[in-house]
């Protein structure tokens, strides 16, 4: 696989992204999270909608039709965690992007304004750059819906070896990232049955 990091003459990209999709599903009873439905539509529809303004997208994740052109591609080896799944997205991205979106599947609220906030929060390339940015919960604990400046990722990425198993908050820690508080219920994951429930309740309410 040629990436645009190691491409002779990659294709400048503007904002692309890599959507987390390969997760193990434990507690949904091993149940693919990308295609569990909320409102007539499947996670990974409702996270590929959240990127439209996205150049290009990368899936690592399991392949299944969709509606846009996107890559998929799988960590080697599988279910190596965030980091692993991650970085093998930004391999495996064709463009050069000068802002890099990330967003895990379960994330149903999360929408095109979220990240054109994101994108204005981090200011990467205007006057006061920071490194990223990232969505966060009304207590602030971080959510896994962030823009990141491409370069400054690889100035902090850690080998192959070390990938598997690292925690995200730990490949984050070097770096200036903005908060930028959720709205609404952007910030709410389906990590379980009851996740799902109490989204799809509080739709139908």
């Amino acid at each position: 696989m040629t990436s645009w990091a190691n491409a002779p003459d990659p294709i400048p990209g503007g904002f692309c992204a890599v959507l987390l999709a390969g997760g193990r599903g434990s507690r949904l009873d091993g149940v693919d999270k990308a295609g569990v439905e909320l409102e007539g539509r499947t996670l990974l529809e409702h996270a590929l909608d959240a990127l439209i303004d996205a150049a290009e997208v990368v899936v690592v994740g399991d392949q299944v039709p969709t509606e846009r052109p996107v890559t998929f591609v799988r960590e080697d080896p599988r279910h190596g965690g965030p980091v692993a799944a991650l970085l093998t997205g930004v391999d495996a991205l064709l463009r050069r992007p000068r802002t890099l979106g990330v967003l895990a599947v379960d994330m149903p609220r999360v929408d095109a304004e979220t990240f054109r906030r994101l994108h204005e929060a981090a200011d990467i390339g205007g006057d006061r750059p920071r490194d990223g940015a990232r969505l966060v919960d009304p207590d602030g604990r971080g959510a896994l819906a962030m823009v990141l400046d491409p370069a400054r990722l690889a100035a902090v990425r850690p080998s192959r070896e070390a990938q598997h198993g690292m925690a995200l908050r730990d490949l984050l820690r070097p770096l200036d990232l903005a908060a930028v508080p959720a709205r609404g219920e952007e910030h709410r994951d389906i990590d379980t049955w009851r996740d799902l429930r109490d989204l799809r309740e509080r739709a139908e309410g």
